[in-house]
C-alpha cells in the first residue's frame, strides 16, 4: 500500500474542490493499494482513438469519465462492444452527444473481464468514514444481490464489518468463515469447485484495512469496489478483479476531528483530563448546589444519600447563602466561598442557571469534576448559545494548571459509587430500595439515568460497585469510562446501555472492550436507535450519534461483547453474568432435570450450542437410588434429560440434579422446577396450606447452597404464574440465574458459555 500515493491523487480532486475522484483516479486509487483492476486506455473523446493499442479479448467496455456522474451504468455511461475500433469509436461518439452537458474529462476504453454472473461471484468491498467508529471495511454480496441477500440473511451471514482498529488476518479469517457469500465462492457446494482460493477473498479485505489510515487522512469519506468478480488468470485459476470504484471526499475533520499521531482524533477528547475520572468515582471532598432548605427537591435528596452512604461530612459543602450549615454539612454563600478544590461538584440548579455557574468554577479552579444533572441543554432546541458558553469556559481553563473540571452529565441522574461513598440517584428510598449487602463485580455505565434505575428496580439481586448514568456525554464519554474501569481489575462484568456516540467514541468503546475481553472478563451490551424512527429519537434525547446499528452489532460481537438484542435479554445476562462469575467453561454437553414432559421437550428443542447426551455409568446407581427412596422407580428411567414427572419431592428433586452436576460426563446444567405439584415446597407462607419456601430443607435454599459448590455453570426454570414469583424471587436471591420459561435459561446459558469458551 503506497499511502503517498493515495494522498497524492486525492489532493488534486479536494484542489479542484470536488466532492469525489474520477474513476481513472479511482483506479490509482486501487493500484496503489495493490488491487487488480482491468486494463484500460484513457482519452479525451473519440478523435484520440486512432492508433491506440487494442486490448486482449473478443469485447472491450467504453466508460464516461466525468466528476458529475458517479452511476454511469443508470445515466447510460457504460457499454460494453465488439472489441474493434469501429466499435468503439461509435459507441464512444454516441457518448460525447449525450454528455454534452456535462463537465467530462474523458472517456476509458477498458479490458472486458469475463465472469459468471452467478449468486455470490459479484461482491463488494467499500469503506467509509463512520464519525461513530472511524474508518470501517464493509464486505458483502454485490451486483443486483446486495439489497435483497442483506435483508434475507441473519446478521453476518451476508454482511460483515471491521474496524482497522480490532482486525487481523485472522480475525478477517474467521468471520468470512460464517459468510455466505465466501462458501458460494470458495467453499465449492455440492457437485461444483470453488472458484477462488479464500486467501484472495481475505487479501481484498485486508487491501482496504491496511489502507483505511490514509484513506482517512486524505479526507476519504466513501470508497466502493461494486462489483468484484471472479476472472481468470494466465493459468486458469480464480482472481478478483475491481471493475468499478466510488469514491467520495469530505472534510472529514471540522471543527470536531484533529490529525494526532497519524490519525484523525476528537479534538476534546484530546484535551479532556479523563485522569480526572478517579475523582468523580472515588471523592474525597464534595460540594452541591441546588439544595432546598425546606422540601425534599432532588439537591436535599442527594445530599441525603450521601449522608446515608458514609460521606465524610467534614468536606461535604452545600452552596446556599443565608445558613451556616444543613443536615450536619457546611454551607457557604457562593463558590468562591468553598474552602477547598473539591473532588466533585453536583449541579442540581436549572439549565439555564448551569453554564455560568460551570464557568465560574472552571475560572476560581474549584473543582476537580461535576456531575451536571439538570437536562434541557444539547438535546434542547434554543439552548445553543448556553452551551457554547459553557464549552468556551472549559476549553479555556483546560490550558490552565489546573486543567478544569471533567463533567459527566448534563440530563443525567448522575453516580451511584460505592467506593466513593455516595449517589446522586435522586429516587427516595420508599421508591427504589438500593442493593444491600456484598458488592458485585459489576459495573453499569448507560446514557439513560431512567434505564439504569429501572435495571436496579429489576434486579435487585446485583449490588454493582458502579452505577454511572452520563447523559448527553456532553464531556466525559461512554469510551471514557469503560477505558478507565477497564483498568480496575476486581471488576468481572461491565453492563452498557448506549443510545449513541460522540464524534469516535466508539473507537475507544472498542478498544477498551478488547481490553476488557482479553482479560477474561464479561462486556454486555445493548445499542438503543436501531431503526430510524429510534435513531432520530436518540438523536435528540442524547444530542449524540445514532450511527448504525448492525455495524455496532457485529465489530463489539467481533470481540466477543455480549450483544443484548432486546431489554429482558439484557436483564437476563446482567443476571447471569454476574451469578456466574465463578464458574468456569468445562464443554457443551448438558445434564437436565424437570419435573413435566413438555419441559424436558423445549430443552432439546433450545439446546443452541449445547449438546443433551447419556450420563456416565458412574452416575445410574446413585440415581436409581434415589429414585427409588422417592418411590418413583416405576414411572422415571435413567435418561437425559431426567423427567422426574410431578410424583417427585423436593429431596428427590435435589439429589437428581446433584448426582448430574457431579457426573463427569456433563459440562453444564438446567433445572426445571414446574411448581404446581403439592409434592413440592414452592409457595410463600401463608394462610390455608403449610409450604415455606424459607425453610432450611427448601428447594430454594437447598440449591442456592449447591450453587456456592463446584465450578459448573447451570441455570433454573420456574415455569409458572405470578403465585410463584416468590419462588422464583427466592432462588435469585440466593444466587441461582432463574428464569420463568426453558427457552429464556437456555438462550442465557448458551451466551455464557459463548462469552467463556476459550
Amino acid at each position: 500500500m503506497d499511502a503517498r500515493q493515495i494522498l497524492e491523487i486525492t489532493a488534486r480532486a479536494r484542489a479542484e474542490g470536488r466532492d469525489a475522484l474520477t474513476e481513472v483516479e479511482g483506479l490509482r486509487l486501487l493500484a496503489a493499494m495493490g488491487i487488480p483492476t482491468p486494463r484500460h486506455h484513457f482519452v479525451k473523446g473519440s478523435v484520440e482513438l486512432a492508433g491506440l493499442e487494442v486490448l486482449a479479448g473478443p469485447r472491450a467496455v467504453v466508460k464516461v469519465i466525468s466528476p458529475e456522474i458517479l452511476h454511469k451504468t443508470e445515466m447510460g455511461g457504460v457499454a460494453i462492444v465488439p472489441n474493434e475500433p469501429a466499435s468503439i469509436k461509435a459507441a464512444m461518439a454516441e457518448m460525447e452527444g449525450r454528455f454534452g452537458k456535462y463537465r467530462v474529462d474523458g472517456y476509458t476504453v477498458n479490458e472486458f473481464c469475463a465472469f459468471e454472473p452467478r449468486l455470490g461471484h459479484e461482491i463488494i468491498v467499500g469503506y467509509r468514514f463512520a464519525k461513530d467508529f472511524g474508518p470501517i471495511i464493509s464486505f458483502g454480496p454485490g451486483g443486483i444481490y446486495t439489497e435483497f441477500l442483506a435483508k434475507q440473511f441473519r446478521p453476518g451471514a451476508a454482511n460483515v464489518f471491521f474496524s482497522p482498529l480490532t482486525a487481523d488476518r485472522s480475525l478477517v479469517e474467521r468471520c468470512l468463515k460464517e459468510n455466505a457469500v465466501r462458501t458460494l465462492l470458495c467453499g465449492g457446494l455440492r457437485g461444483t469447485k470453488a472458484a477462488l482460493d479464500e486467501r484472495l477473498l481475505v487479501d481484498a479485505v485486508m487491501a482496504f484495512i491496511g489502507a483505511a489510515g490514509a484513506l482517512a487522512e486524505a479526507g476519504v469519506s466513501e470508497f466502493e469496489v461494486n462489483p468484484f468478480v471472479v476472472g481468470k488468470d494466465a493459468a486458469g485459476n480464480g482472481r478478483l478483479v475491481a471493475l468499478d470504484a466510488l469514491v467520495k471526499l469530505d472534510d472529514l475533520r471540522g471543527d470536531e476531528l484533529a490529525l494526532a499521531g497519524g490519525h484523525l482524533a476528537n479534538r476534546k477528547q484530546l484535551a479532556r483530563p479523563v485522569d480526572k475520572i478517579e475523582k468523580i468515582l472515588q471523592p474525597a471532598s464534595a460540594a452541591i448546589i441546588g439544595v432546598s432548605e425546606k422540601g425534599m427537591n432532588n439537591g436535599r435528596i442527594i445530599l441525603n444519600n450521601l449522608i446515608q452512604d458514609g460521606f465524610d461530612r467534614q468536606r461535604l459543602y452545600v452552596v446556599k447563602a443565608g445558613l451556616d450549615s444543613l443536615d450536619g454539612c457546611r454551607c457557604v454563600p457562593d463558590l468562591a466561598s468553598l474552602p477547598e478544590k473539591v473532588d466533585l461538584f453536583v449541579l442540581v440548579i436549572p439549565a439555564s442557571q448551569a453554564p455560568s455557574c460551570i464557568a465560574e468554577l472552571a475560572e476560581l479552579d474549584k473543582a476537580q469534576s461535576v456531575i451536571v444533572i439538570p437536562g434541557g441543554l444539547e438535546e434542547k432546541s434554543g439552548t445553543e448559545a448556553l452551551v457554547t458558553r459553557m464549552n468556551a469556559s472549559l476549553e479555556a481553563s483546560r490550558s490552565g494548571v489546573g486543567r478544569g473540571p471533567l463533567l459527566n452529565g448534563g440530563n443525567c441522574l448522575g453516580i451511584r459509587s460505592i467506593p466513593g461513598k455516595y449517589n446522586t440517584l435522586f429516587i427516595p428510598e420508599y421508591k427504589l430500595p438500593m442493593p444491600a449487602g456484598s458488592v458485585d463485580p459489576v459495573a453499569v455505565l448507560s446514557q439513560s439515568g431512567a434505564f439504569a434505575i429501572t435495571r436496579l428496580s429489576k434486579c435487585p439481586q446485583v449490588n454493582p460497585k458502579y452505577i454511572i448514568t452520563c447523559g448527553n456525554q456532553m464531556d466525559v464519554t461512554i469510551g471514557d469510562y469503560l477505558e478507565y474501569l477497564a483498568q480496575d481489575k476486581e471488576l468481572q462484568v461491565y453492563a452498557v446501555y448506549v443510545e449513541g456516540f460522540k464524534p469516535l467514541d466508539g473507537e475507544k468503546v472498542l478498544r477498551a472492550c478488547r481490553f476488557i475481553i482479553a482479560s477474561g472478563r464479561t462486556v454486555i451490551f445493548y445499542r438503543a436507535g436501531r431503526t430510524a424512527a429510534g435513531a432520530a429519537a436518540s438523536a435528540s434525547h442524547t444530542a449524540s450519534i445514532a450511527g448504525d446499528y448492525p455495524v455496532t452489532r457485529e465489530l463489539l460481537r467481533q470481540l466477543g461483547v455480549v450483544m443484548a438484542e432486546s431489554l429482558d435479554e439484557f436483564d437476563d445476562a446482567v443476571t447471569t453474568f454476574s451469578l456466574l462469575r465463578a464458574k468456569r467453561y468445562r464443554g457443551l454437553r448438558l445434564g437436565a432435570v424437570s419435573n413435566a414432559g413438555f419441559e424436558c421437550v423445549a430443552f432439546a428443542d433450545n439446546l443452541g450450542r449445547l449438546t443433551i447426551g447419556p450420563f456416565s455409568p458412574a452416575a445410574a446407581p446413585r440415581l436409581e437410588k434415589t429414585f427409588a427412596e422417592a418411590k418413583i422407580s416405576d414411572i422415571v428411567d435413567v435418561h437425559n434429560p431426567i423427567d422426574l414427572t410431578p410424583m417427585a419431592d423436593d429431596t428427590a428433586y435435589f439429589d437428581s440434579f446433584k448426582t448430574v452436576l457431579d457426573d463427569q460426563a456433563i459440562d453444564a446444567g438446567i433445572i426445571g422446577l414446574v411448581p404446581l405439584t403439592a409434592r413440592m415446597n414452592s409457595l410463600a407462607k401463608a394462610a390455608g396450606h403449610a409450604e415455606d419456601i424459607t425453610q432450611p430443607d427448601s428447594l430454594t435454599v437447598r440449591l442456592g447452597d449447591l450453587i456456592k459448590q463446584g465450578d459448573k455453570p447451570w441455570v433454573a426454570v420456574v415455569d409458572s404464574g405470578e403465585l410463584y414469583d416468590p419462588y422464583a424471587r427466592a432462588l435469585i436471591a440466593n444466587g441461582v440465574p432463574t428464569f420463568r420459561t426453558a427457552d429464556r435459561a437456555l438462550l442465557m446459558l448458551n451466551l455464557w458459555l459463548e462469552a467463556h469458551q476459550p
